[in-house]
């Protein structure tokens, strides 16, 4: 057999960016594994390579524009490999990039993720039928499905929608996973925040029926997950209208949300599901979840049903992620995140009320255009009163497509930005020492995750992880998080990951929680 012709079936696929990408990324794995693929670890043994991208940050797209030019040079020895580039990056770039890029055999949008096993067929096929690779790398020969993130907005089109077939046909094993799930519930954003890519590369906000949500949340418990993290661009503002409802080919299909606002949904006469709803639907008729998150909430339109659902439901965790961008009301105006510093606080001050022991993060961006060191300053009181657990903090970085781009002038240094950067993750730093302090002595509920970095680390240089604590079985450092999201290191045996056990806390670092099991393994 030769090159030309060999059988594909090797997958290497790498994901950038946040948990929306690798929620995708397993969807369209599990779609790959049941037509017979099998993925590989090392991208030199793979014969197809994909990478799903993110557009959010420059730097995630620079470093699949570096993986992009690997792959160029190892097809020169290997022109059978098809190397494919999903997500947001695709959608953005479009065919263009296929110029630039001539080893790049196809793209494909978020929206159209459903497709990929047909796109690597046809690129295989192409070469085939031409007894070789050349035709593959001209542009007219290769394949690009992207520009429809917003056709599957209207009502009318629904019969096109067959992205919502990719989540329902989901395959799940208990070795697919370590106890823990994403599910999608929206796609897309309807903000058109000032600096945000994703409302061009993901589209309009589309919300998928509750029933298939609830059936995929049943479906992963069966399958030994006890951990369910709920997903959407703007996951509260989740709104089902059963009254709009269409149904094609048996399937329900998802719709566009309608408005929200504080103080809960704005029903129209129609019975709707709200995220509130939602969440209680789950924790109700799922009952072998153990527990229930969600990310990521925008501060503007949540209720306080949200609220008050969570508090009255145990199993859902008491964690919230609400990014407030910046601490003043100059740049939340450029912004256009709809909210002042004063109604951001007020939002923190109604979910302490509601849920005293809740845990909060947040993210910021320095260095936004025209933003002066008052602006900064702002920021940096803000950020001390807030008490977050933890706040991700990100320089502003112009992306192509949005708002800011085109209107604003990226006029603050980037050495002023890496210093307002550094000076905000300081401040971050001693608040979220505060916070981890608070829980010395305490003992915590920890879903386990993984062995730590530094134990994988070491496993992997050859040094050895394990020792033996009196257990008959010897152990290791693990890693988990709390219901409130904080992020805790403790000896114990493996087998213990995918589930929840105690530990008391005997130290704090301003990131990580250190304890023991408050109860050793069966065994001892």
């Amino acid at each position: 057999m030769t090159t030309n012709t060999k059988r594909v079936g090797r997958v290497y696929m790498e994901t950038f960016g946040c948990q929306m990408n690798v929620l995708d990324s397993q969807l369209v794995q599990g779609q790959l594994r049941a037509l017979g693929y099998e993925f590989v670890t090392d991208w030199r043994s793979a014969d197809v390579v994909l990478y799903n991208t993110c557009s959010v940050r420059e730097r995630a797209e620079q470093k699949v524009y570096s993986r992009v030019g690997e792959l160029g040079i190892h097809k020169r020895t290997r022109p059978d490999v098809v190397l494919g580039v999903l997500g947001c990056m695709a959608e953005r770039e479009g065919v263009g990039v296929l110029k630039r890029y001539p080893q790049i055999d196809l793209l494909c949008g978020p929206g159209e993720l459903d497709k990929v096993p047909m796109l690597i067929d046809n690129a295989v096929k192409t070469r085939i039928s031409n007894g070789s690779s050349k035709k593959a790398r001209d542009t007219d020969g290769r394949a690009a499905l992207q520009g429809n993130t917003h056709r599957r907005s209207s009502t009318l089109q629904a019969a096109e929608d067959q992205l919502e077939l990719l989540d329902l046909s989901r395959s799940f094993s208990p070795e697919d996973h370590s106890g823990s799930a994403y599910v999608r519930i929206t796609r897309g954003c309807n903000k058109f925040c000032t600096y945000c890519v994703v409302p061009r590369t993901r589209g309009a906000e589309i919300h998928r029926p509750p029933d298939h949500i609830v059936d995929e949340c049943k479906r992963l418990v069966e399958s030994g997950v006890v951990e369910i993290t709920l997903l959407g661009q703007t996951v509260n503002h989740y709104h089902y209208d059963h009254g709009a409802s269409v149904v094609v080919g048996g399937v329900r299909q998802p719709q566009v949300g309608a408005t929200v606002g504080a103080a809960g949904p704005r029903v129209t006469g129609s019975r709707v599901t709200t995220f509130a709803d939602l969440l209680a639907r789950i924790h109700e008729e799922v009952q072998g979840l153990l527990r229930l998150r969600f990310v990521t909430s925008f501060p503007r339109d949540f209720g306080d049903d949200i609220l008050k659902t969570i508090a009255d439901h145990p199993r859902i965790c008491r964690y919230l992620h609400l990014p407030v961008q910046s601490g003043s009301d100059r740049m939340l105006q450029l912004m256009n995140r709809g909210y002042t510093v004063g109604q951001y606080e007020e939002l923190l001050g109604r979910a302490r009320s509601y849920l005293p022991d809740v845990q909060i993060a947040s993210d910021l961006i320095c260095g936004f255009p025209t933003e002066a060191e008052e602006d900064h300053q702002a920021t940096c009181d803000l950020l001390r009163r807030c008490g977050f657990k933890n706040c991700f903090v990100f320089k502003y970085s112009p992306r192509p497509g949005t708002a800011a781009f085109d209107r604003m002038t990226d006029d603050v240094p980037d050495e002023t930005k890496r210093r307002r950067n550094n000076e905000l993750l300081a401040i971050q730093s001693g608040v979220s020492a505060q916070v981890h302090q608070g829980y010395v002595g305490q003992t915590v509920r920890v879903f386990v995750e993984s062995i730590s970095h530094k134990a994988a680390k070491a496993r992997d240089a050859g040094n050895g992880v394990s020792v033996y604590l009196g257990w008959e079985r010897p152990v290791t450092q693990l890693t988990g998080r709390t219901d409130g999201d904080l992020i805790v290191l403790f000896d114990g045996d493996e087998s213990l990951i995918g589930s929840i056990v105690d530990v008391s806390v005997e130290r704090s670092a301003p990131l990580t929680l250190f304890g023991r099991l408050a109860q050793q393994p069966a065994g001892v």
